[in-house]
């Protein structure tokens, strides 16, 4: 079985032609099926630029990104839309919902842009929503109307939806209380177990970071470390 993520020698240079600067500095990293891999680092270490490009949100300078067996490294802009349409879910630390769009109608959004007809999508967004522990009378809610730990379950359950082999988190408990952190963390933990979904996590907090089952370390743009988290360790 191929890695969901494999790179080789990825490399990203910033302003080549005049004050260069190298964001990352051949980065060979292999994440494989069902990983719940956690990225940190501090700010300026490249974790950012990892994580763009592997969400086909930027392209590497040189070296290789793989994505589930397929080179996407050099694929033009719509080929990368198609992947993230596709092939990945994304969680962000400020949630990134729609205002005037319901819980309900901000699952759908990636059904919309797949083409799936209105009666199926529904149907799926309902389900996926009740599956990260949103009950039905929040479905028709406004973000507004919904807590910080309401409106993650609602962006975890937007990027589910598809069916994504990867979901991209960043930051997913930044804006987040520790009480609600946990609940969306162990939220992560059982989607991984359930769905056997691979998760890539960036965060700043060790504790968070401890979730998940690696833990890889950038500085100065290159891995500086990568092994399984203490927890994992405990478990084995």
């Amino acid at each position: 079985m191929s890695p969901i993520v494999r790179t080789v020698e990825l490399t990203k240079i910033f302003n080549p032609d005049t004050a260069a600067v190298v964001a990352l500095d051949h980065v060979s990293i292999s994440i494989e099926p069902g990983e719940f891999v956690a990225v940190m680092g501090p700010s300026g270490s490249g974790k950012s630029t990892f994580m763009n490009i592997i969400g086909c949100l930027d392209r590497p300078t040189s070296g290789t990104y793989e994505l589930d067996g397929r080179n996407v490294a050099l694929l033009s802009v719509d080929q990368r839309a198609d992947i993230r349409r596709t092939k990945l879910g994304f969680v962000f630390q400020s949630y990134n919902l729609l205002a005037r769009t319901t819980a309900l109608e901000n699952v759908e959004l990636p059904m919309i842009y797949a083409g799936i007809g209105q009666r199926e999508r529904r149907k799926a967004a309902a389900q996926t929503l009740e599956a990260v522990g949103l009950a039905a009378r929040v479905h028709g809610q406004f973000p507004n109307q919904l807590s910080g730990g309401q409106q993650q379950r609602v962006a975890i359950a937007r990027a589910l939806v598809n069916s994504p082999i990867l979901i991209l988190a960043d930051e997913p408990t930044g804006a987040l209380d520790s009480k609600t952190s946990i609940e969306i963390m162990e939220l992560f933990v059982n989607i991984q177990r359930e769905r056997k979904v691979t998760i890539l996590m960036v965060t700043h907090e060790p504790h968070v970071a401890a979730y998940a089952r690696r833990l890889v370390r950038f500085l100065d743009g290159r891995v500086e470390s990568d092994s399984l988290t203490r927890e994992a360790v405990a478990s084995s």
